[in-house]
């Protein structure tokens, strides 16, 4: 159900190509580093949200999703369960086209809440272990 791989090849194919990577800094040690430069490597363009704004892969970073000054298509949340129900929120507020929640982020509540607002979701998932499965 949250891994469906009908709503993952949509998220990765048709969606868009702006994914805003919440919790990706320029420490080369965290997941989020290697997933988004999986992904611009894969054709897409990373926006980094992290409270540094650090630029990372060559991308501007931002502090928070409202501080975006032009539209993301994908959510991709890196940071703990607990504080992921927020970045979802966010997401919709935003105007995104879906929310990815990495490997271990789980909140079934922000579930609900982003596909009650007609926006895609993936839980649980990594966009650098699924998009090489595309082919």
């Amino acid at each position: 159900m949250y891994g469906d791989p009908r709503t993952i090849r949509r998220i990765l194919t048709e969606l868009g190509d702006t994914w805003a990577v919440v919790g990706l800094s320029a420490n080369e040690r965290r997941a989020a580093y290697g997933v988004a430069e999986v992904l611009q490597r894969y054709g897409k363009r990373i926006v980094p949200v992290h409270p540094k704004a650090e630029t990372v892969h060559g991308e501007q970073g931002y502090a928070s999703l409202a501080e975006i000054p032009f539209p993301v298509d994908v959510v991709d949340v890196f940071v703990n369960s607990d504080l992921a129900g927020g970045i979802a929120d966010e997401a919709v507020a935003a105007g995104a086209k879906a929310v990815w929640f990495q490997l271990g982020v789980i909140d079934e509540g922000a579930w609900d809440r982003v596909r009650g607002s007609g926006l895609d979701m993936v839980m649980d998932r990594c966009p650098a272990i699924e998009i090489p499965r595309l082919g």
